[in-house]
This record gives structure tokens, C-alpha cells and sequence, in this order.
């Protein structure tokens, strides 16, 4: 496991970069299928990492409180051939035993990763309705996958967001496993 925090790519005010990746529920995703939302919370995630592992439970509370208004996307770009885990079927699993409500993509060329200039999994990105970031880093401040959270740092910027507040901080890098890229 090489550990990793988020990079910035993408800064304030950059438009979400295009996609269109498959999702476990076997149809085409682009990211103009989500514009009738208040915002976009796109997640890169897999299933093995133990950081992922130790978020399920708080992406799943970001889904009951603001599913109904902003969508919440996961994305695996890992190499499924090196990490079998990470594998579509597996995506489907894991989404079933983790209760998993939104949409889970595979970005199985990784270009989608590039674009955004994710690096690590949880590495998640939050864009307001016009498309644009407001806020790219963590989920919480457990920075461990056995640390308690104090703080809902997701949570408080999208409410944040909804209500056209200023998020302080607009990067506040996450901290996880890196993105199994393929060798090239």
C-alpha cells in the first residue's frame, strides 16, 4: 500500500471534466446526466483500500442527507488486473454490502483519474450546480482508517454550498491509498 495525499489539479472555479464510464448497474454514466442537481460530489474510491473501507459508512450518511440534492458519484480507476478486488463484479459487490446508494463508475482507462488529477483513494471532489469546484479533500478529519471523526468536513461544505456560504477552505487534502495505475 503507498500512501498518498490529494494534489491539486483541478482549482477553484475549474469546470468538472467530462465523462462517460459504466456503472454497476450496467448503463453509460456522463456527467451531464447529473446537471439537474443542486451540485456533484464525484468520489474516487475502489473497494480493497482501507481508507475506502473506513468512509463507507460516512459516504453512506453524505448519501441520506443530501442524495436529494446533489448527486454523489464514485469512480474506481484502479487497475482491476492487478488488483482483482477492484474488479467490476467486485465493484457490484461491495456496493451491495455496503449499501451503497449512488452511482458507481469504472474509469478503466484511467483517463477520467487524469483529467481530475486524482491520486488517491478516498480523493473526493465537490462542484457546485454551474459545474464548477468548490471544494476538493477529505471527507472527514479521521486522516486513519481506525481514527473516529470530530469533524464532517464533506457534510459542513456542501451544506455550506447549498446555502451559497463561502467554504474557507477550498483544499483540504484527503489521504489514502494510491491509485493503482497501469503500466504503460
Amino acid at each position: 500500500m503507498v500512501l498518498l495525499e490529494s494534489q491539486v489539479k483541478l482549482k477553484a472555479g475549474d469546470n468538472a471534466p467530462d465523462f462517460e464510464l459504466l456503472g454497476i448497474d450496467n448503463q453509460k454514466h456522463k456527467l451531464s446526466d447529473y446537471n439537474e442537481q443542486q451540485g456533484i460530489l464525484i468520489i474516487f474510491m475502489c473497494n480493497h483500500c482501507p481508507y475506502v473501507k473506513a468512509k463507507f459508512e460516512a459516504f453512506n450518511e453524505l448519501y441520506e442527507k443530501y442524495g436529494d440534492k446533489i448527486a454523489i458519484i464514485g469512480i474506481n480507476s484502479n487497475d482491476a488486473s492487478d488488483y482483482p478486488e477492484d474488479s467490476f463484479e467486485n465493484m457490484k459487490k461491495t456496493a451491495q454490502e455496503k449499501g451503497l446508494k449512488f452511482d458507481y463508475l469504472v474509469d478503466e482507462t484511467q483517463q477520467v483519474a487524469k483529467k481530475y488529477g486524482a491520486m488517491c483513494t478516498p480523493d473526493p471532489f465537490l462542484f457546485n450546480k454551474e459545474g464548477r469546484l468548490v471544494f476538493h479533500g477529505r471527507i472527514d478529519n479521521a486522516m486513519k482508517p481506525d481514527a473516529t471523526a470530530t469533524e464532517k468536513t464533506m457534510i459542513n461544505n456542501i451544506g455550506k454550498m447549498l446555502s451559497n456560504e463561502k467554504i474557507e477552505k477550498d483544499f483540504d487534502p484527503s489521504i489514502g491509498c494510491s491509485i493503482k495505475w497501469k503500466e504503460n
